[in-house]
């Protein structure tokens, strides 16, 4: 399953989602890119997209998306507050299908 990983999703992460074929916004050279942007772009990239932008559900229409969309919900993007959750973000993608969207984390 290939992942893209949005700018609030530290890197750190990425060594605790091997199952995966991970990218980030900033490695594909999209850094400073409006969601919407990101969300027109990873068309064909990713399967889903994984975020801690809360509000990206109400901004956007993500029904019309060829990805699902993971939101973490966590107390802060520190790595230390997200390994918890990290079962459930590695295993949310694979539930989830395109224009849908899951939470995890609180």
């Amino acid at each position: 399953m290939r992942v893209l990983l949005d700018e609030n999703v530290p890197h750190d992460l990425l060594s605790e989602l091997a199952d995966h074929t991970a990218l980030t916004v900033q490695g594909l050279g999209w850094a400073g890119a409006e969601n919407g942007d990101v969300l027109q772009r990873a068309s064909g990239q990713a399967d889903a997209f994984i975020t801690m932008d809360r509000k990206l559900e109400l901004q956007h229409d993500l029904s019309r998306l060829s990805f699902g969309v993971v939101v973490i919900r966590a107390r802060s993007n520190r790595v230390v507050d997200l390994l918890p959750l990290v079962s459930d973000i590695l295993a949310a993608p694979s539930r989830i299908g395109p224009g849908k969207l899951e939470r995890v984390g609180n």
